[in-house]
């Protein structure tokens, strides 16, 4: 592995343990355990993509939770240019969330 594979793997884990700071305002989990983030990619230059969908068309959070991913990612030291994009395909269900989010919330 490469020098630059190792910092963008390094990067990589970075921004997801700052996603998992971040919570949906009417569930008590994280949304990275919830499943609400499909993809993350580090990019050269340290830009990086991140897609995520959210637990329904209507969510009162529709414009809070992206820009607060945005803003937590872009505060990584090392991070470039952010881009946050929403999809509903395939549509967010509670199969998508981790054992421990299923536990936290009673599922299991």
């Amino acid at each position: 592995m490469s020098e630059v594979e190792i910092d963008q793997a390094e990067l990589k884990s970075k921004v997801i343990d700052a996603i998992q700071t971040v919570y949906d305002p009417e569930i008590p989990v994280n949304i990275y355990e919830l499943g609400l983030i499909y993809e993350v990619s580090v990019f050269p230059v340290n830009n990086i993509f991140i897609q995520m969908t959210l637990t329904s068309p209507n969510c009162p959070a529709a414009q809070s939770m992206p820009a607060e991913v945005e803003t937590k990612t872009k505060a990584i030291e090392g991070v470039n240019e952010v881009t946050v994009e929403i999809t509903f395909d395939p549509a967010w269900s509670q199969e998508m969330m981790s054992d421990a989010a299923k536990l936290e919330l009673g599922f299991m």
